[in-house]
């Protein structure tokens, strides 16, 4: 076993502080990253405090990590030593069901192994530990190859945030001619936003806040809409072919899908907590829309979006933290206090 060092919650609630751990040993088919940066996921804080599920205990959060490779297995291909890479949100799949053979694993029919608060049933029964850590083990299959081109740093919440963003934008097949609305300006909205504008589409940013119309304009979003302004609403009602709705908080979606066009798709990447409810059923059966959800995508689809990245400069607008403040930052985060996404200098561990 490897020892390793990490910043973790011994227990649900509780404050992160250093932990001394340790990771599998190099496999055959494995890589060793040594860990530089690892971002900061709202989904970090809300399962430290078990608001999903109840946690797997020493928890060590992070699941936009990039670093360098230290060491690689026997076997490994695609990978050596001082070579860029990452891990997002798996750890491993079952690789034998038809999600996971088409490159799906996120949506692993015998059920994914996430990068953290996990139990990897296939491979060690072992609990699964996250990026805030100095070095992490990670099978080839689920290594990502980061650019360096990218800032990397700021490409760290590519791993979650990004592909987040970019899977259900390619999947629906997003694109020139194309009217795109983006609800909800945070970390995975504005990731929406870039990745629109490079795809071709018309971005309009819905947002409850004016103060955020210039931070809209910065980013290079065409439009900006205040949803409780009505004469701006009245402009844009039936007019979207898609909406990316990033919002975790409840929100009336009989309005949202009144901004739909026919046949319009309202996409949904975050997790309102209450779920949600259409009443105007009429209006959703003869504007033939949809509500859909998407999770963060496949292994093969996390590289075609980190290549995308490299190519169009695509990088995640970050703040940079020291280990120690990681709670300041979760509190910030909880207030929607950061522009757009906290990611960790481990050198600071």
């Amino acid at each position: 076993m490897l020892a390793a060092k990490g910043y973790a919650a011994q227990s649900a609630n509780a404050t992160l502080a250093p932990w001394d751990f340790e990771r599998r040993d190099v496999g055959p088919h494995d890589v060793q990253i040594d860990i530089l940066y690892c971002g900061v996921c709202h989904s970090d804080l809300a399962q430290i405090n078990n608001e999903w599920f109840p946690g797997i205990f020493p928890m060590i959060p992070g699941h936009e990590i990039v670093g360098r490779v230290v060491k690689v297995g026997e076997h490994v291909k695609n990978f050596k030593p001082g070579d860029l890479a990452g891990v997002g949100t798996l750890a491993n799949s079952c690789g034998k069901c038809s999600h996971c053979e088409d490159g799906l694993e996120v949506y692993c029919e015998n059920g994914v192994i996430p990068t953290y608060n996990g139990i990897d049933r296939y491979r060690d029964n072992l609990p699964t530990y996250g990026g805030y850590s100095n070095t992490i083990v990670t099978d080839e299959s689920f290594t990502l190859r980061i650019s360096e081109k990218l800032n990397l740093a700021a490409a760290a919440p590519l791993l979650c945030a990004g592909i987040t963003t970019y899977s259900p934008m390619k999947h629906w097949k997003v694109g020139k001619g194309h009217k795109v609305a983006v609800l909800g300006l945070g970390g995975l909205g504005h990731m929406a936003v870039k990745f629109g504008i490079a795809l071709g589409a018309e971005v309009t940013i819905l947002s409850t806040s004016p103060h955020k119309a210039s931070d809209a304009k910065k980013l290079g979003a065409h439009h900006f809409v205040v949803t409780s302004n009505a004469e701006e609403v009245e402009k844009v009602k039936a007019s979207f072919d898609f909406i990316i709705d990033t919002v975790s908080a409840e929100h009336d979606f009989d309005f949202y899908l009144s901004l739909l066009r026919l046949n319009g798709v309202h996409i949904l990447v975050g997790i309102p907590p209450a779920g949600f409810t259409i009443k105007s059923v009429g209006m959703f059966q003869l504007g033939r829309k949809s509500v859909v959800g998407s999770a963060s995508g496949g292994l093969p689809e996390t590289q075609e979006m980190l290549d995308f990245c490299a190519e169009h400069n695509i990088v995640s607008d970050i703040e940079l933290i020291d280990m120690k403040d990681i709670h300041t930052a979760f509190d910030r985060m909880t207030r929607g206090d950061v522009k757009y996404r906290f990611v960790i200098d481990m050198a600071t561990l």
